[in-house]
């Protein structure tokens, strides 16, 4: 009789952790539903739908251990999906996890010491976890290698970037060079400072012709050589794209938002001051080396020259993108890349785009990129939303568009995919 109840009691301990694991996916998935982005309202169910399998299949099964799966599925969610800075937004994946791993452990136990049997094996729930791995693993293969053998004209792609263009040296090869530069510390104590930036040379680079120039920014606890040194497939990519005549030639060039030890406990103030350090120090020093469509260095030739001039940043990159350039140098630039923002606010963007200063300066594109696994997203989807109800001169699908990458998170495998489709958008008549 006392092994009765205490089986009995075993069960109903399994049912109430399935039960109080199906509320916190049920608050996940209506926070998921909340940012009104189909492909992200589909991540969350599919990744319910694999946690309430596995606890059914533990408590049906009676075997506690199997959300062990769900505990270290937990785990590797948190390190995607949350980010202490900026983002919880996932975290009932994270508690489920832990909620989870603790009855594992302790139902485990219990099953030792008491010598509890396993009632079975649950075919039903097991089966369908099974089915949607398997789906999901085919739909990105199938997805992945169509889009790596495209073989022709680049076109915009969200599952890879053609293999054409990101394997294999081109013939013609641009090269880098460095730039080393003089500015100041402008968020701190306006100090001289020497800095560093890599600069991007199309093949055949002739000083006597006028380039496009594109300014890449890097993310948080990264440099200037992240772009095209550190993952050297996106210099391989740009010579590719020139070589095949998908683009034209143009310069490129990557600095770093950091300024020596400066804001280390708080860099936001850095995504503002890079605007003094970009138009005071780094553009003139750029464009006065190389040779751009600007036909001086100053203020007036870059104002003239604004249509020939872009600027994207991943991560922290991005937020200096908007803080600092399409909140803060919009006479100078027309073309932008927001890579896994979003952190600019309604009162900067009416204070800058929207000033009676800039209200009636034309943006060519804005391109926004995430992924259905990147922490940025909570912020990005509501953001880049503010962003185009703000400013009336966005229109989705003519000078602005927001792509979520299936199956991507806060990576260089997003940005990269983010950079070929920008390489695209931007100088189009050049």
């Amino acid at each position: 009789m006392k092994e009765k109840k205490n089986l009995l009691n075993f069960d109903r301990i399994g049912l109430a952790v399935f039960l109080v694991l199906c509320l916190m996916g049920a608050v996940q998935v209506w926070k998921y539903l909340s940012l009104s982005i189909a492909v992200m309202a589909l991540t969350a169910l599919l990744l319910e739908a694999l946690i309430l399998l596995a606890a059914w299949a533990a408590w049906q099964g009676r075997m506690p251990f199997l959300l062990f799966a769900v505990a270290a599925g937990g785990l590797v969610l948190n390190s995607f999906l949350n980010y202490g800075e900026t983002t919880r937004f996932a975290s009932f994946f994270v508690i489920q996890g832990v909620f989870g791993g603790v009855w594992a452990l302790l139902g485990t136990g219990w099953m030792i010491l008491k010598k509890v049997k396993p009632a079975g094996i649950p075919w039903v729930p097991l089966a369908l976890m099974l089915l949607i791995l398997a789906g999901t693993g085919t739909v990105w293969k199938i997805n992945v290698d169509r889009d790596r053998a495209w073989d022709g004209h680049a076109k915009r792609a969200l599952w890879a970037v053609p293999a054409r263009f990101d394997t294999g040296e081109a013939e013609e090869a641009g090269t880098l060079e460095e730039l080393v530069y003089e500015t100041k510390a402008y968020a701190t104590d306006g100090r001289s400072v020497e800095k560093r930036a890599l600069v991007y040379l199309p093949y055949g680079y002739d000083p006597d012709k006028n380039y496009n120039i594109l300014y890449l920014m890097h993310g948080t606890g990264d440099d200037e050589n992240y772009w095209l040194q550190t993952h050297a497939y996106n210099k391989t990519m740009l010579d590719n794209m020139i070589a095949l005549g998908e683009i034209e030639p143009l310069i490129v060039v990557t600095p770093t938002f950091y300024v020596e030890d400066d804001c280390m406990d708080g860099l936001d103030a850095l995504t503002f001051s890079f605007r003094e350090e970009l138009r005071n120090d780094l553009m003139p020093a750029a464009e006065s080396k190389y040779s751009t469509w600007a036909r001086t260095p100053d203020d007036a030739g870059f104002a003239a020259s604004r249509d020939h001039r872009a600027f994207a940043g991943l991560s922290r990159g991005a937020v200096t993108t908007a803080n600092s350039v399409l909140c803060g140098s919009l006479d100078y630039f027309s073309w932008y890349g927001l890579f896994s923002s979003f952190r600019t606010t309604q009162e900067h963007i009416l204070e800058t785009i929207q000033s009676e200063n800039e209200k009636d300066l034309s943006i060519h594109y804005v391109y926004a990129t995430t992924g259905n696994f990147d922490f940025a997203t909570p912020y990005m989807a509501p953001g880049y939303r503010m962003l185009c109800e703000n400013v009336p001169r966005l229109k989705e699908g003519v000078n602005t568009s927001f792509d979520i990458f299936p199956m991507r998170y806060h990576s260089i495998g997003h940005w990269h995919l983010s950079l070929y489709n920008f390489l695209q958008k931007i100088f189009p008549d050049a």
